[in-house]
């Protein structure tokens, strides 16, 4: 392309058939006289400078004219707030569509002219002495701020994508009608503290200019607070816990101010008054001054997901100066211990309320354009749940509160840190340019702000201050400090990569890759990626969506290309200059292993067989690691979903559409679970529970292709310690195996309650690795196993009996499924759909017990999927499989609502 963005856009805005203001309206905002009122910019206005060249002060005043002008939600970046009027007329996520609005200028930055965002905020009328507060949660990359004509902020003091400010915009607000203005400047991550995309995705044409985490009008009396933390310092019986509460008081007024600040904390008053001189600003601490300390006796534990309950506290501070309400504050806490320490072999190993326990959990990316969903976000967290899964990793684009608080409740851990390879890491670099005064302020405001976001959630249990590399001495230092200051007490991680700091120590984590194709062995290694230690972001690389999706996001070419030419780069597999842009280790090994693909169809179908296979091995090798001489302390999959349509690096595609990644570590990260491990052949029970089981029943069969069983063992008073790993079994050398069998497995319960099934394909023709030729992104192959015979495998019958039930805002749909006894074959790999009626679209987000899976003739199971209730159409089951028919199945109208 030769255009210049400008005129890309006026193109786009030629071709759109409906008026921006038809598809978002803007409103103004009304705040509250209430002091302690906190109220979000809810609309705004933007436009391009160059189409708005009027200054601040007369964009800032109330009668302005803003005629095309585009309204936009209150954290839209500026490509979002296009999205939401609808300018561009294809869709940005089809095929390369994103590359008609990816127009850099010399320099390299993509929206090469600042842009105004525009909002009235309407204040009630209040009381004398009251204060009104602009807080900015961070602008990408830095604004220059009006209020009704008087220029408040200059784009030096907030710039970053991270820092916290409170602008005291009193002199200039009234009660009625106001006008905030905000000129916000282009965002470049390799020359400011914002966010970058690396190779995750193509880099979004306005590097996400704009108020990303939103905009604050706050009301406030003289004395104002922020900043409330309650740290917890638990007994080691788990009976007893000590709460150090402090919150920041400060005295906006030219005068001074006796204030009293009145706490409750997990239900219990505190008091404390405070003498504040002009302008100061004081952290005010509740067990200071001879108070006595706060202990709860026997306090609510908070654990992670699968080791117990989630329960938070509350905190609750009010200031009042001259008997009258000046400010509140509040926040939620937790009541835990967060331990890391470092392995004899010095990995790190996480340690919560006293146990140890496997980290197991995958790498976040937000939606490409920063937008804010609160729907999508919680459907994403009941997958992580879902997925059994403990831990997320944030690697930069550090969400807003709603994700840790949606962290807090489920129980899901969170490991946040600055991200790689932009400006956060070039002066970690060799050849890096060295950071600014300026450079170091903003790191400085970013770490302090992120620690008073963060410090509250017990669901947050440490932060990497570097990803693919420690950051240099004074960088370290500076982190470090302004980590304590905030009474920081969990782990601080200098890297993600093995590397140290002064002040943070040895990281104890490893990235040795792999990032791309390896076979599902490769895990059980005692080199690079292997399942040891603490693999800080890991993976075998492409995972493909389900066929509907893959047809949804790449165009016929583009489809084509994606089975025919394995050394074609997909525009959808990665960044265009990264190694990941092309499939070809991954295509190799997909035709090697599993025989050439004959259509796109066939190519899909091999590729769920292979992304389910690989990722339980992923996640099964650290599992059956957990308690060796060198224990397997953390994993993390790289990624736990993309930012956009991707064939890369998820467990969970774009449109949230569950396929053989997800399940294949749905399967792993069961609470209880039996598995066969590729090195040993040994069969292990997995507890990732605090509780003890006794009783269970295991049961092994090896089969043959053809369904015979070749060998059969089973099991009685199975034990498995909480939190831990028992080798139950060593499957044997069975003679006569065909060049594809099976190894099935079943855990029960003492009555014979299936607890965990558990099936694989495996070839008597090993994968060789060739450790010599590793890189650092995968090792290569001498020899791939071989399971082309799957290909001849007979088609199989099965029969689906499905009822629906309304529980609230779901529907819940069981399914038993079966293979009837005269069945000719194994039905391998069949994966259950749910359809909104016959020829609907899939019902989203959904929710299994268990799919993708593999019965013998004879065998049932029955599954159940949780998803939205949407419209009264009666929903249907779509059930597919390696060897067996697409047919669809009535599911029943959805009846009753369940207690």
């Amino acid at each position: 392309m030769n255009l210049t963005f400008r005129a890309a856009l006026a193109a786009a805005l030629s071709v759109v058939a409906v008026p921006a203001m038809a598809r978002t309206t803007y409103a103004d905002t009304a705040v509250g006289a209430t002091p302690g009122t906190r109220v979000s910019i809810a609309r705004w206005q933007i436009q391009d400078v160059a189409k708005a060249p009027q200054d601040g002060g007369a964009i800032s005043t109330d009668g302005f004219a803003t005629e095309g002008w585009f309204p936009v939600t209150g954290r839209a970046t500026v490509m979002a707030g296009l999205l939401e009027n609808d300018v561009f007329k294809n869709d940005v996520f089809y095929s390369d569509n994103l590359r008609a609005v990816q127009v850099p200028d010399a320099s390299g930055n993509l929206f090469v002219t600042p842009w105004w965002y525009r909002a009235r905020f309407v204040v009630a009328s209040g009381t004398a002495g009251e204060h009104t507060l602009l807080r900015t949660h961070g602008i990408i990359s830095g604004a220059d701020v009006w209020v009704n004509g008087h220029a408040v902020a200059r784009h030096a003091d907030l710039a970053g994508a991270y820092p916290v400010h409170d602008i005291d915009v009193s002199p200039w607000v009234h009660p009625g009608a106001n006008v905030l203005a905000m000129k916000v400047y282009p965002a470049d991550p390799r020359m400011s503290l914002s966010i970058g995309w690396v190779d995750w995705n193509p880099t979004p044409p306005d590097n996400n200019m704009g108020p990303w985490r939103g905009v604050d009008i706050v009301r406030t009396g003289p004395v104002a607070l922020s900043a409330p933390r309650v740290r917890a310092t638990l007994s080691p019986d788990l009976h007893r816990a000590t709460l150090a509460v402090k919150v920041i008081a400060t005295n906006l007024d030219r005068i001074a101010h006796d204030a009293v600040l009145s706490a409750t904390v997990a239900d219990r008053p505190l008091t404390q008054a405070v003498h504040l001189a002009p302008g100061e600003a004081r952290v005010v601490d509740f067990g200071a001054d001879g108070q006595p300390a706060l202990v709860l006796d026997d306090p609510k534990i908070w654990w992670p997901i699968g080791m117990g309950d989630h329960p938070l506290y509350r905190l609750q501070v009010t200031a009042t100066t001259g008997g009258t309400t000046s400010d509140r504050a509040e926040t939620t806490f937790g009541v835990r211990s967060v331990e890391s320490r470092l392995t004899a072999q010095g990995d790190r190993q996480f340690v919560i309320n006293g146990q140890p326990l496997l980290i197991r959990g995958g790498g976040w990316a937000p939606d490409m354009f920063l937008r804010d969903d609160p729907a999508r976000m919680q459907a994403e967290f009941d997958y992580v749940a879902n997925l059994g899964l403990n831990t997320i990793r944030s690697e930069g684009k550090l969400e807003n509160d709603r994700f840790y608080d949606l962290a807090d409740r489920y129980g899901i851990l969170v490991l946040a840190g600055w991200e790689c390879c932009d400006k956060w890491e070039a002066a970690a670099k060799t050849g890096g340019e060295p950071w600014t005064d300026a450079d170091m302020r903003v790191a400085q405001a970013s770490m302090t702000s992120e620690a008073r976001r963060l410090g509250n959630h017990p669901s947050v249990i440490g932060f990497f201050i570097g990803s693919d590399h420690a950051p240099p001495p004074a960088l370290s230092r500076l982190y470090v400090d302004a980590l304590r200051a905030e009474d920081w007490s969990l782990p601080i991680i200098a890297a993600a990569a093995n590397e140290a700091t002064a002040d943070a120590g040895p990281s104890g984590m490893k990235m040795a890759g792999p990032y791309d194709w390896i076979p599902p062995s490769y895990w059980y290694a005692d080199k690079l990626g292997g399942a040891f230690g603490f693999d800080s972001e890991v993976s075998a690389g492409a995972v493909i969506p389900r066929l509907e999706d893959v047809q949804r996001m790449l165009s016929p070419q583009e489809q084509d290309a994606l089975w025919k030419s394995p050394d074609l780069r997909q525009y959808h597999a990665s960044a265009d200059w990264s190694t990941f842009a092309v499939l070809t280790p991954f295509d190799t090994a997909l035709a090697r292993r599993y025989g050439a693909p004959k259509g796109l169809d066939d190519y899909v179908a091999k590729a769920q067989l292979d992304n389910y296979d690989n990722v339980r091995a992923q996640f099964e090798a650290f599992n059956a690691h957990m308690d060796a001489t060198r224990p397997a302390t953390g994993v993390i999959y790289w990624m736990l979903n993309n930012a956009w349509p991707s064939l890369h690096w998820h467990l969970y595609d774009y449109y949230m559409n569950p396929a053989g990644a997800y399940f294949g570590a749905k399967k792993a990260n069961e609470a209880l679970h039996i598995q066969y491990a590729y090195d040993s052949h040994e069969i292990v029970a997995v507890n990732h529970t605090r509780e003890d089981r006794h009783a269970l029943q295991a049961s092994v069969r090896v089969r043959n292709l053809d369904g015979t069983v070749r060998f059969e063992k089973h099991l009685q008073g199975v034990e498995v310690t909480g939190n831990h790993t028992r080798t139950v079994f060593r499957v044997p050398t069975v003679p006569g195996l065909s060049p594809v069998y099976f190894v099935e497995l079943q855990l029960d319960d003492a009555d014979g309650k299936p607890l965990s099934r558990n099936v694989y394909w495996l070839s008597t023709r090993d994968d060789t690795l060739d450790w010599a030729g590793s890189n650092w992104y995968l090792t290569p192959l001498t020899q791939y196993a071989d399971f082309t015979p799957l290909m001849s495998l007979p088609t199989a019958t099965r029969e689906v009996h499905a009822t629906t039930v309304r529980d609230g805002n779901d529907a819940v749909t069981t399914v038993t499924l079966s293979v009837p006894s005269s069945s000719k074959a194994v039905a391998l790999q069949q994966h259950l759909s749910i359809r909104r009626g016959a020829q609907g679209d899939l019902a989203l987000p959904v929710r299994w017990t268990d799919n993708d899976v593999t019965l013998w003739p004879g065998e049932s199971v029955v599954l159940t999927a949780r998803y939205p209730a949407g419209d009264p159409v009666p929903p249907v089951v779509e059930v597919s499989g390696w060897n067996v028919p697409t047919e669809r199945f009535d599911a029943g109208r959805p009846q009753g609502t369940q207690p």
